[in-house]
């Protein structure tokens, strides 16, 4: 937009896992390549209006297959590109592609490593949307024809005659633009029969994605068309794009709804909870704002336009790197045309404008991906797996707690908790004389990719001592196991919100009865325990136990831990060295001191219970869920977490 719309829009304006991921997921894959997986719906056969409806034209670009490539759709990190205003480098006999051109060859050349999977131009391609300017700037945009990135486009009100909407028939963007030039594009999904409005479905993050690109002024019938495509693809997350919705008066500011902006909110934004990211040019400075929609949930809304600085702009383009582990967009706005020039040869405008880090350009936008998309995507909760697949090879104790108990209620004095693989490793409660009878209570919860969708609560304390916890019966093999030929410990826990350092840190989630010196250790703390899991004030788990082949201890650290969530811990000895795995990534304080199997004095082992100098100390206050022994090393994808 010019100066003179810029006062025009001024005086009528009146945010774990939907993916479900581990270190098997493939979170930090290496991305592949350019290409959108293809839409729901083949090219211009849309049932709202085919979008080659009425037109012959075969359009200027076709992708080159040979030299294609398709980015990672399945990779938790992609890139969705956004290039703003760009007409003051297509203005009558003043065109300057090489902005534009740069930005594109940057987007080519870095797909792979940024795992770009789509461009999005906000309109105003051109000043006067004459003939002549768009012919240069559609031929820059066939690089990315060929070379098969995807991307879309929308009519701005400098492209088009501005007092219409998308019921103006013929004009030269159609011509260059209009819905025949995507026939072969591989996320083109359709558009509006007047062709100003359209829609791409991109794949990424291991679904779909749905991206509309409205015109500057959509009609009444082509809000309803939108309308349309959303409801067609109820379960893919919306990106808007359009032209003008909202502005700022001055940089730092909120961005606030024009009055064309307010519409577009009220008639199609508000009630779909589809919608979640809305993106606009036209007006500058950029600017952003989050609103609740209908159903309550964050939409967020940016402007991005730079036509107002040097060289109209230079190129500038916005990189929104999608990272869905992290449930973070991040934000990056910076010129590739100037990047890519000589440092020594730059002027001082230019060394100005390489990269726009303001707030308003250079951010992070945090959204709870798998929450957010709850209304309409649900993720399933994974379902509750038998006992039987999770005793694979070499298991010699499993211990669940679901079953028929009620959530909260005690366990009993009495109660025995069996060994599921068989081996006769049985557990019973042990209590702290005077502890409540809640002390130690079944419960409801458990890690969404627990086998057993139960655990137990304990309510342990350390000053005083109160609490109760289980363990192994006399008669349990397991006290005498020494593991010599390696193992594998697996548990499930959760501390919770109230978890105090003073009062519950060096807790265990499962130790071992029996005194270091009475092992005849020479080394290390004679009143330590054997063996131990424990968890320090700093919440950072610790294996510290005494191999049978050392006269001291080894001990592996993992990091501090967020209360309050479920978390999954593996121990893994292979014989020779032994390595920490926090939900199967492993941790970095993972010695490299041979350690071959565990001493034991033939003493029970605790679930919850932590003993020093051979009197217990600690009660665990959290929640423990499935527990599992193997006398072998297990591979991370036949961890319980898998």
């Amino acid at each position: 937009m010019g100066p003179e719309l810029r006062e025009y829009g001024m005086h009528n304006s009146s945010r774990r896992s939907f993916l479900r991921t581990t270190a098997l997921t493939g979170a930090g894959t290496a991305a592949l390549g350019l290409v959108g997986a293809p839409p729901a719906g083949a090219a211009g056969t849309a049932s709202t209006g085919s979008s080659s409806a009425g037109t012959t034209s075969t359009g200027p670009g076709v992708a080159d297959p040979a030299r294609s490539r398709r980015p990672d759709a399945e990779s938790l990190r992609f890139t969705v590109a956004v290039m703003p205003d760009t007409q003051y480098l297509f203005d009558d006999r003043s065109i300057r592609p090489e902005p534009v051109e740069a930005a594109f060859r940057y987007l080519l050349d870095r797909g792979g490593e940024e795992n770009i999977v789509f461009l999005a131009h906000l309109g105003d391609l051109t000043q006067n949307g004459l003939p002549h300017e768009f012919e240069p700037i559609g031929a820059s945009f066939r690089l990315l024809d060929r070379r098969g990135l995807p991307y879309s486009v929308l009519a701005g009100n400098h492209d088009v005659d501005s007092s219409t909407d998308d019921q103006r028939g013929s004009t030269p963007y159609l011509d260059v633009f209009g819905p025949q030039r995507f026939r072969r594009s591989r996320t083109f999904g359709g558009a509006s029969p007047d062709g100003y409005n359209s829609y791409h479905v991109f794949r990424a993050g291991g679904r779909d994605w749905l991206l509309l690109a409205l015109d500057w002024r959509p009609s009444a019938a082509g809000i309803a068309w939108a309308q349309g495509v959303i409801r067609r693809h109820p379960a893919s997350p919306v990106i808007l794009t359009t032209h003008e919705l909202i502005y700022a008066d001055n940089y730092g500011e909120e961005g606030r709804f024009s009055e064309f902006g307010a519409r577009l909110w009220d008639q199609l934004i508000a009630g779909n909870d589809q919608i979640f990211l809305a993106v606009n040019g036209h007006y500058w400075p950029p600017a952003r704002v989050t609103r609740k929609n209908a159903a309550g949930r964050d939409v967020h809304v940016h402007i991005t336009n730079y036509q107002d600085r040097y060289y109209g702009g230079a190129g500038m383009i916005r990189l929104y790197r999608f990272d869905l582990a992290r449930n973070t967009i991040d934000v990056e706005t910076f010129s590739p045309w100037l990047l890519a020039k000589d440092p020594a040869r730059l002027n001082v405008l230019e060394r100005q404008e390489i990269e726009r880090t303001g707030a308003q350009d250079y951010f992070s936008v945090p959204i709870d991906f798998e929450e957010r998309f709850a209304g309409f995507a649900p993720v399933p909760p994974r379902p509750a797996r038998p006992a039987r697949p999770m005793l694979i090879r070499g298991t010699v104790a499993y211990w669940r707690f679901d079953g028929a108990h009620q959530d909260g209620s005690p366990v009993g004095d009495g109660e025995r908790v069996a060994d599921l693989s068989g081996r006769g490793n049985d557990l019973t409660k042990v209590s702290v004389p005077g502890s409540p009878a809640d002390a130690l209570t079944w419960s409801a919860q458990h890690h969404p990719d627990q086998p057993g969708h139960g655990s137990l609560c304990f309510r342990g304390n350390k000053n005083p001592l109160r609490g109760a916890h289980l363990q192994t019966v006399p008669s349990a093999p397991l006290n005498t196991a020494a593991f010599p030929d390696g193992y594998t410990v697996e548990a499930f826990f959760k501390l919770p919100a109230a978890w105090d350092a003073g009062q519950n840190g060096w807790a265990a989630l499962l130790s071992r009865w029996g005194l270091s010196k009475e092992a005849g250790k020479t080394q290390g703390d004679p009143d330590e325990p054997v063996a131990t899991l424990s968890l320090s004030p700093g919440r950072e788990l610790q294996w510290a136990v005494y191999p049978v082949n050392l006269p001291g201890p080894v001990t592996n650290w993992g990091h501090e831990l967020p209360l309050d969530t479920w978390w999954h811990v593996a121990v893994v000895n292979d014989g020779r060295h032994t390595t920490m795995y926090v939900d199967g990534c492993p941790v970095a304080r993972n010695p490299a001191t041979r350690a071959t199997g565990l001493s034991t004095l033939g003493l029970p082992w605790m679930l919850g219970g932590f003993a020093y100098g051979g009197k217990l100390d600690q009660v665990l206050h959290g929640w423990v869920g499935d527990v599992r022994i193997a006398e072998r090393a297990l591979r991370v994808e036949q961890f319980m977490i898998s």
